[in-house]
């Protein structure tokens, strides 16, 4: 299972916020539609991603529900069969919610700033470290700290669920 140090927050001006996510030294990795079908599992996150950038994945996932960066532990699944796939694990654990979304992903070093444009939610960023090894958690824990403050996000934009729970809450 490999993991990151993550941070959501919510964005009013995404265009800005691109903006300045362009003076970083970077690469485009590309525009992507997402379809995350979440099920209802007993313990952690089990969601199937339909991605029109990397293909079908089964990603299960665990992670705290906490205000800024935050670590998550997963896998990758690379799916073939995704129609079977989500029917079988509807019909297993039914599903509890589907989350649309448009994601414009940006490489910087090891982070991946996603730019989110949320059905039904609106407009979000978020980052991605991706973490080799435990002894480098502080490190990209400070690297996200640096990114907060270059793009002047303040916590109380930070979002602590994942989109899948606050589309339940509304």
């Amino acid at each position: 299972m490999g993991f990151n140090i993550e941070l959501k927050a919510q964005c009013a001006d995404l265009e800005s916020f691109e903006e300045k996510a362009k003076l970083l030294p970077h690469s485009l990795d590309g525009h992507d539609k997402q379809i995350d079908t979440f099920f209802k599992v007993p313990e952690g996150r089990l969601k199937l991603r339909e991605s029109s950038l990397y293909g079908n994945f089964l990603i299960p996932y665990v992670r705290e529900n906490e205000s800024g960066p935050k670590r998550s532990d997963y896998d990758l699944l690379p799916v073939k069969e995704v129609n079977s796939l989500k029917r079988i694990l509807a019909t297993m654990f039914g599903i509890l919610i589907v989350v649309k979304k448009e994601r414009t992903i940006y490489l910087h070093e090891n982070v991946r700033i996603h730019i989110d444009r949320v059905e039904g939610l609106g407009n979000f960023i978020e980052f991605e470290a991706v973490v080799e090894s435990e002894s480098h958690v502080e490190k990209n824990r400070d690297k996200l700290q640096n990114l907060i403050t270059y793009f002047g996000l303040s916590p109380d934009s930070f979002v602590q669920n994942a989109y899948a729970e606050m589309l339940m809450e509304t």
